[in-house]
């Protein structure tokens, strides 16, 4: 129960300020009128895009209806986290087709818990000043449509590979909200910039972005290495080059991504030199080595299986060599079906090329 009478519009100031206290980046707000995206969530889930991501389509329109998703909802507060860490280039680990390339979020500390335990926090923060209020917390831990909540609060707009720019900070950056009941003014959204480019779109390495602020999960590298729990499509293997976990390049080749700055939080720091591993390396990793080196990162979340899986996918586009096929060979007979078929893949490959 909200006691009292407040002002909305020096509450909201004062929830920027703590936020900011917090290591966010910054932090908007926004209504919880969603109408306008129902028509291209419904669009997008009926032609299946979504592949295999069936938690997208359980919850229906919910996703767009905040007030359908959590009773009460009257604003979202919104909130940017900066993760691009201090790495080695990754351009020019793209091009290095003897090693392996993980997306720059994964190269750190899972950021779910991190970026909840502070949202948590800002909570806490408004409660000591409100009194008792109705919220809920969110970190990917349901289906919000969090770049059009984000968009809508100010925070940046939806670039043309559908995740969220900002003129300062690029697309390096992580989103969270809190769902809340109390009435919030909402921040001025911000116009879009992309204008006439469509780097992203020309750069993507399977055509996943069919159109301007339409993805094709069903192609995109990301989902392929993270959410895929099967076999890889065998004609966008070779296309997936040394991209063993999630995927950048619609984001390394946006102008606007050159101002991103650099994370300021510790955990995001590169670990297990996993910004210049060679695929080998990562390949000759035990199960045991995978859980205990990769514990905390959002990396292990996909199993030893599918890091394998992903791994033979790389070495098949390496350039032919006696070492990377020394080290699928030693993989051949791996218990896993998945492992063998994509080994075995891979060691053609290699042999042909």
């Amino acid at each position: 129960m909200i006691s009292g009478m407040h002002d909305w519009n020096l509450l909201a100031e004062e929830i920027r300020h703590w936020g900011r206290e917090l290591g966010f980046a910054a932090i908007g707000i926004s209504d919880i009128d969603l109408t306008e995206a129902e028509a291209g969530l419904t669009a997008w889930l009926e032609t299946g895009y979504h592949g295999e991501m069936d938690y997208m389509a359980s919850h229906g329109l919910k996703r767009a209806r905040p007030a359908e998703l959590v009773p009460g909802t009257r604003s979202v507060i919104t909130a940017r986290m900066d993760y691009l860490p201090r790495a080695a280039d990754a351009e020019a680990n793209l091009a290095d087709g003897r090693r392996a390339y993980l997306s720059r979020y994964a190269l750190g500390r899972d950021y779910h818990k991190l970026l909840r335990n502070r949202l948590q926090r800002l909570a806490d923060r408004i409660s000591a000043r409100v009194g008792e209020f109705g919220y809920r917390v969110f970190t990917d831990s349901a289906p919000v449509l969090e770049v059009e909540l984000a968009s809508r609060s100010g925070l940046g707009w939806r670039g043309k590979h559908s995740l969220l720019l900002n003129r300062e900070a690029g697309s390096h950056f992580f989103l969270g909200e809190i769902f809340t009941d109390l009435p919030l003014p909402a921040s001025p959204a911000v116009a879009d910039h992309c204008g006439t480019c469509r780097a992203c779109i020309d750069a993507c390495p399977t055509g996943a972005i069919v159109a301007p602020y339409r993805v094709d999960a069903q192609r995109c590298i990301s989902y392929l290495t993270i959410e895929l729990k099967g076999a890889i499509p065998v004609e966008l293997r070779p296309l997936i080059g040394n991209r063993v976990y999630g995927c950048d390049d619609c984001q390394l080749c946006c102008p606007w991504n050159r101002f991103a700055p650099l994370t300021q939080e510790e955990d995001f720091a590169v670990r297990h030199g996993l910004d210049s591993a060679t695929l080998v390396e990562l390949f000759a990793w035990s199960e045991t080595e995978f859980n205990e080196r990769l514990a905390g990162s959002a990396i292990r979340r996909i199993g030893h299986e599918r890091w394998l899986r992903n791994l033979a996918v790389g070495l098949g586009n390496a350039p032919p060599d006696d070492v990377i096929q020394d080290a699928l060979a030693a993989r051949a007979d791996h218990p896993s079906h998945l492992v063998r078929e994509h080994v075995a893949w891979a060691l053609d490959r290699q042999r042909k090329t």
